[in-house]
């Protein structure tokens, strides 16, 4: 589905510059530290985080997807490794990170959630911090982005539950006008979650 949909459109779909989220959440990248970006799509927010110094390594599957992140980076004059993965079918790496960032990666309902939830908890190295920004339910009001399905959305409780051992520094649902391509435009439901492996 996502190689299709990447296909038929010229364009990012998603836009180039990076979520939102990650420019308000810019004190977790620092210079030096790793970081790993799930589902990452064409790129934004992978190119983003190696810009601030960062060493990347982003996940996808599509390859059309791939194509573009490769070029993005390329005219930002960043590295990312970037890897064609099924992540909930394939092995992600073995390595940990220091950020593990999942943007928008609402495509799977809970049983799926709680495997992808369980792969980004093992590739967090100790002390290091996920990343989540999504929709809530409330999203499916304004259809200006994300799944149509409930079941896939998050909410607060959802998210202090699948992380209930870890520091949570941050979970907080809230509104915003997005303009993001044509993928993530308009009034939008969000929240935004960052939690701490203990170390």
């Amino acid at each position: 589905m996502w190689e299709e949909r990447f296909a038929a459109s010229t364009e990012y779909v998603f836009g180039t510059a990076p979520a939102q989220f990650m420019e308000t959440h810019l004190p977790y990248f620092s210079t030096g530290a790793s970081a790993l970006a799930v589902a990452d799509g064409e790129g934004r927010n992978s190119v983003f985080m190696a810009a601030q110094g960062m060493s990347v390594t982003a996940l996808e599957f599509a390859p059309t997807a791939i194509e573009r992140a490769r070029a993005l980076a390329t005219e930002h004059g960043v590295e990312v490794q970037f890897l064609q993965c099924d992540i909930l079918n394939d092995p992600w790496p073995e390595t940990t990170f220091d950020v593990v960032a999942g943007i928008f990666i609402q495509f799977v309902g809970p049983e799926g959630r709680a495997h992808q939830f369980a792969q980004i908890k093992q590739a967090t190295a100790p002390g290091g911090v996920v990343l989540l920004h999504g929709y809530t339910p409330k999203q499916l009001e304004y259809g200006t982005g994300g799944p149509p399905f409930v079941e896939n959305l998050y909410t607060e409780d959802m998210l202090r539950d699948a992380f209930a051992d870890w520091e949570i520094l941050e979970c907080r649902a809230y509104e915003r006008e997005l303009e993001e391509g044509k993928g993530h435009s308009g009034r939008s439901a969000l929240i935004d979650f960052v939690a701490r492996k203990p170390a």
